[in-house]
C-alpha cells in the first residue's frame, strides 16, 4: 500500500514539475505581449482624464446669485475596454459578454435608442473616451451605478451559463458644469451667457470679462513606476473668480417691468431702453430693452416669424454673395438660390434673427439723440462766457441758413414761434431757435471743443462688449459749417449711444465729473477673496459747479411747467429732458423719443434714460417725448423707494403702508415733434443706427 501511495506521489510531483515547465514556456514565448495586456488593464484604471474647472459665479450688488455653474456628468462609453472585456478564450468563446447588455443598460435607463448606441460603439471600436450624453444630473449619475451594481451582481450569481457571463462594463462619468441663469432674462444683455463647457462666454459681462470668469482646469492621470507599479496623480482644479455686478435686480425688475408693459401695450414700438446710473460713481444700476432673451434658452428666435427670417436670411445671402462675386452688383433671388438652399437660408437667418435679439441697444446701437443734446449746448456757452443764463433771443420760428447756392429753413417746434425766451425758456420749452443761436454765439472750434469734453463721439470705455465705434458720427471742426453747426445744437445730424448720453448727463448732476460707466463692482477669487475694486475713474471734469447747478434747476423747470410734465412722480422733484429726433431719412417720417430725467433735483440719486424708437404710429402722430416721459415715471416710481427716496413727507413705514400713486400729467399739444427741424440737410448718409 505504502508503495502504491509513493509512486502515485512521484507520478503527481512529475506532472507538476511537468506543468510549471509548460507555464514557463507559454511566459517566456508571449511575455512581451502578455506584459502589455496587463499594463493596458492596469493603466486604463488610471487613464488621464481632465478636471473641470468651475466658472465663477455671478451676483447683483446685493448679493443676488444672477448666474453660477452647476455640478453635473458626462456619460462616457469605452468601446476598447468593453472589447478587451469580451476576450475570447483558448475554446474559441467568449469570456464575457459585455457590449449587448451594457447597451441594453444604457438605452433603459437613459431613455436612448439602442441603435444610436450600437453604432457609435461599432463605429469607434478602438476609442477609450466617448462623451456620449451631457448634463446628466447627480441623481442620474447614482441612478445608473446603483443599476450596473445590481444587474452584475444578478448575472454573477446567475445559473445560467450565458448569463453568467454577462457583465455591464466601459461606462463611467466625467465630472462637469452646466451654466444656469436663476432670473431667465433678466439682465440679459448684461450677464450674456456662455457656452455649454462653459470656457466662453458671448456678450455681456460674460464675454468681457470670461478670462476672469474662466479658470484652469485640473488633471488627473496615472503612471507605471520603474518598478511597473502604478502611481496616481491628481492637479486640482483652478475655479474661476466671482463677479459682483453694480446692477440692482429690484430696480433692473422695475425697468424690464415698465419696458414690457410699453412692448405689449396700446401703442409699442421697434424697440425701447432704458440705462439708469447713479451719477456719483458712474455705476450702471439697471440696462434693457425690449429685445430680450431667456439666457438658459438663447439661441432661440424669440417672436420672428419664419417668413422674418427668412428674409434675414436673402439679405445676409445677398451680402455673401457679392463677396464671392464683385461683378454682381445687384444679385436676383434666382441668382441667390443657386447657391444656397432653403435650408441655407433660414440658417443665416435664424443667425441673423438672434444676434438681433443678442444686440445690446443701449451700447451697440447709435441714433441721433434729439433734445437731449441741448443742455450741452447751453454749458459749453456757458463755460466760454458767450452767453449768460439771462440773455434773451427772439423765436420767430425758424431760422434760415444758405450757403450762396441752397437756402434751409430750419423750423422750432412751435412753428410760429416762442417770441422772446431767456436760456431757461429755451430748455424749458425745448426751442431750436434758441439753441442755433446760442451754438452761433459759441462757435464751431468751442461747441466741437464741449462735445469731447462730454464724450461724444469717443468711447465710454464701459466694460461690456461690442460698444460702438461713434467718431465718424460726429463733426470735426474742418467738417462743421453753420448749417451743421445749427442742426447739431438740438442734436440732429450726429449720432451717439445711449451710455455716452447717460455718462454725459451723470457729469452735469455730481457737479462736473465725467466718471467711466460700469458695471461690474467687485471681482472675487472663488472663496470670497478680493481680487480687484472697480471703484470710480474719473475721466476727467466737464464743466463748473455753478453751470451744472444752474441746468440742473433748468431741468426742474422743464418737468415742472415745460416739455416734460409727463415725467411727473407724485412727491418727489423731478428733473430732465425730452427728445424727439426726426430719423433719416427725413421724408420717412419716423421718430426716436426719449427721456433723460434725474431724482431729487437737490441731490441727484438716480438718473434714468428712456428710448422708444419708432413708436408704432403714423408719421407726425408719433413724435411724441411723452412715450418715453410716461415710462420713465413708470420706472422712477419704483426705483426711488429702493435707494431709500421716499416721497416728499413720507417714511419708510409710511410708504410701505400706502404705494404712491405716479402722476402721470397731460402735456401741451406743441410737445409734438419738438426737435423736428423741416427740410433738414442729411449731413449723415445712412438711416440712425
Amino acid at each position: 500500500m505504502q508503495r502504491k501511495l509513493s509512486i502515485s506521489l512521484a507520478i503527481l510531483v512529475i506532472l507538476m514539475i511537468a506543468l510549471l515547465g509548460r507555464v514557463f514556456y507559454i511566459q517566456n514565448q508571449n511575455e512581451e505581449e502578455y506584459n502589455k495586456v496587463v499594463l493596458t488593464q492596469r493603466q486604463s484604471e488610471y487613464s488621464s482624464k481632465t478636471i473641470p474647472a468651475r466658472r465663477g459665479d455671478i451676483f447683483d450688488r446685493n448679493g443676488n446669485r444672477l448666474a453660477t455653474s452647476e455640478k453635473v456628468y458626462i456619460l462616457i462609453l469605452d468601446p476598447a475596454q468593453m472589447r478587451s472585456a469580451e476576450a475570447v478564450g483558448a475554446d474559441g468563446i467568449k469570456t464575457r459578454n459585455v457590449i449587448e447588455p451594457t447597451i441594453q443598460a444604457v438605452a433603459s435607463y437613459f431613455g436612448i435608442e439602442e441603435s444610436e448606441i450600437r453604432n457609435t460603439i461599432n463605429n469607434n471600436p478602438s476609442s477609450s473616451y466617448i462623451r456620449f450624453r451631457k448634463d446628466i444630473s447627480y441623481d442620474e449619475k447614482q441612478g445608473f451605478l446603483k443599476l450596473q451594481e445590481e444587474k452584475n451582481k444578478e448575472y454573477a450569481s446567475s445559473e445560467d451559463s450565458l448569463l453568467k457571463k454577462n457583465k455591464i462594463y466601459g461606462v463611467w462619468f466625467e465630472d462637469s458644469y452646466r451654466r444656469t441663469y436663476q432670473y431667465g432674462s433678466l439682465a440679459c444683455n448684461v450677464i450674456g451667457f456662455s457656452n455649454s463647457d462653459g470656457t466662453a462666454g458671448t456678450g455681456g459681462v460674460e464675454q468681457y470679462y470670461n478670462d476672469m470668469l474662466t479658470g484652469i482646469n485640473g488633471r488627473e492621470y496615472g503612471y507605471l513606476n520603474d518598478e511597473a507599479g502604478l502611481e496616481r496623480v491628481v492637479k486640482s482644479a483652478e475655479n474661476g473668480n466671482t463677479l459682483i455686478l453694480t446692477i440692482d435686480t429690484s430696480i433692473q425688475q422695475a425697468v424690464e417691468k415698465a419696458l414690457n408693459n410699453w412692448k405689449n401695450g396700446e401703442t409699442g414700438s421697434k424697440s425701447a431702453a432704458c440705462i439708469v446710473m447713479n451719477p456719483k460713481n458712474g455705476e450702471v444700476l439697471a440696462m434693457a430693452s425690449t429685445n430680450s432673451f431667456d439666457l438658459n434658452n438663447p439661441t432661440t428666435t424669440g417672436s420672428y416669424s419664419n417668413d422674418e427670417i427668412y428674409q434675414f436670411g436673402m439679405s445676409q445671402a445677398a451680402i455673401e454673395y457679392k463677396s464671392k462675386h464683385p461683378e454682381a452688383v445687384s444679385p436676383s433671388n434666382d441668382d441667390i438660390l443657386r447657391e444656397y438652399t432653403s435650408d441655407d437660408i433660414m440658417r443665416l437667418g435664424k443667425s441673423v434673427a438672434m444676434n438681433k435679439i443678442w444686440r445690446n441697444i443701449c451700447v451697440s446701437d447709435t441714433y441721433e439723440p434729439g433734445s437731449t443734446q441741448k443742455i450741452f449746448t447751453v454749458a459749453g456757452a456757458l463755460e466760454e462766457n458767450v452767453i449768460s443764463q439771462y440773455d434773451t433771443f427772439n423765436c420767430e420760428g425758424n431760422v434760415q441758413l444758405t450757403d450762396g447756392i441752397n437756402t434751409w429753413k430750419i423750423n422750432c417746434v412751435n412753428r410760429n414761434g416762442h417770441g422772446i425766451l431767456d436760456v431757461t425758456g429755451g430748455i424749458t420749452n425745448s426751442c431750436n431757435v434758441v439753441m442755433m443761436n446760442i451754438a452761433f454765439a459759441e462757435g464751431a472750434e468751442n461747441f466741437i471743443k464741449y462735445e469731447k469734453i462730454f464724450g461724444f463721439g469717443e468711447y465710454t470705455g464701459i466694460d461690456l462688449p461690442a460698444e460702438a465705434d461713434t467718431k465718424k458720427l460726429s463733426f470735426s471742426e474742418p467738417t462743421m459749417g453753420r448749417t451743421q453747426l445749427a442742426t447739431t445744437s438740438f442734436g440732429q445730424n450726429y449720432n451717439c449711444t445711449m451710455i455716452q448720453m447717460a455718462a454725459a448727463y451723470c457729469s452735469i448732476l455730481n457737479g462736473g465729473y465725467y466718471y467711466q460707466p460700469h458695471v461690474v463692482k467687485q471681482v472675487l477669487t472663488a472663496d470670497g477673496t478680493l481680487v480687484k475694486e472697480m471703484g470710480k475713474t474719473l475721466v476727467r471734469e466737464t464743466v463748473s459747479k455753478a453751470t451744472c447747478d444752474y441746468l440742473k434747476e433748468a431741468l426742474f423747470e422743464t418737468v415742472e411747467t415745460g416739455t416734460g410734465k409727463a415725467a411727473k412722480v407724485t412727491g418727489y422733484h423731478i428733473g430732465g429732458k425730452t427728445g424727439t429726433a426726426e430719423k433719416l431719412p427725413r421724408s420717412a417720417k419716423k421718430y426716436l423719443v426719449s427721456f433723460c430725467g434725474f431724482a431729487p433735483v437737490e441731490d441727484p440719486e438716480l438718473l434714468c434714460y428712456v428710448i422708444v424708437d419708432e413708436p408704432s404710429l403714423p408719421g407726425e402722430e408719433a413724435a411724441h417725448s411723452s412715450f418715453a416721459s410716461g415710462i420713465f415715471a413708470e420706472i422712477m416710481k419704483e426705483a426711488l423707494p429702493i435707494v431709500n427716496q421716499y416721497p416728499e413727507g413720507t417714511s419708510a413705514a409710511e410708504y410701505r403702508a400706502v404705494e404712491p400713486e405716479t402722476e402721470i400729467a397731460e402735456t401741451d399739444e406743441y410737445i409734438q415733434g419738438e426737435d423736428e427741424g423741416a427740410e433738414l440737410p442729411d449731413m449723415l448718409s445712412g438711416e440712425s443706427r
